[in-house]
């Protein structure tokens, strides 16, 4: 029998009475951790608006103001259209939250979140840049419920601020940063 038991700075694995725990904060990163936070800022600060994607269709700007939506609608302050299933809210948040690997390209996010379509459109670089920065703080500083992930559902701090180290790690590997 698998038993995963996951947590921000231990995952441990029983399989058949074997027990396999992996710990440390260079094996769950997350966003509640300021190194860790820090080093998605200096990154961020790396992005140039002409740096170009290692995949996907979006540019470095339009990438800057889809992260923003993303802090946004965690704090519900920006509204995302529902996207979520049973298997969703399980199988899948398991695998996107804790899973040892890199996300995969090319997932369709949703329209709201989309700056061709209903996301944010981009408008000068560097404030834009700022905005961002801003919103992480207050993300990290928030204490109330945060909004129900669209595809996973609700999540709590703990796997909100796990999402936001990952969801920001992503983009900015897409950049190269």
């Amino acid at each position: 029998m698998l038993c995963i038991y996951p947590s921000l700075s231990t995952l441990r694995l029983e399989v058949s009475g074997i027990e396999v725990t992996r710990t440390g904060s260079a094996f769950l990163r997350n966003f509640s951790n300021s190194s860790d936070r820090s080093e998605l800022v200096q990154r961020l600060g790396k992005v140039r608006p002409d740096s170009q994607p290692r995949w996907g269709s979006m540019s470095a700007h339009q990438m800057v103001c889809h992260l923003s939506d993303s802090f946004r609608a965690a704090m519900a302050e920006k509204y995302i259209s529902p996207a979520s299933t049973p298997f969703k809210r399980t199988v899948m948040k398991w695998w996107a939250l804790w899973a040892p690997l890199p996300w995969p390209h090319g997932v369709k996010t949703r329209p709201e979140m989309d700056q061709k379509i209903g996301g944010t459109p981009p408008e000068d670089f560097a404030v834009d840049v700022e905005a961002l920065r801003e919103l992480m703080n207050r993300f990290c500083a928030w204490d109330k419920d945060y909004a129900p992930h669209a595809t996973l559902g609700p999540l709590s701090r703990q796997e909100r601020m796990r999402h936001a180290y990952l969801h920001v790690n992503h983009h900015l590997r897409q950049f190269g940063t």
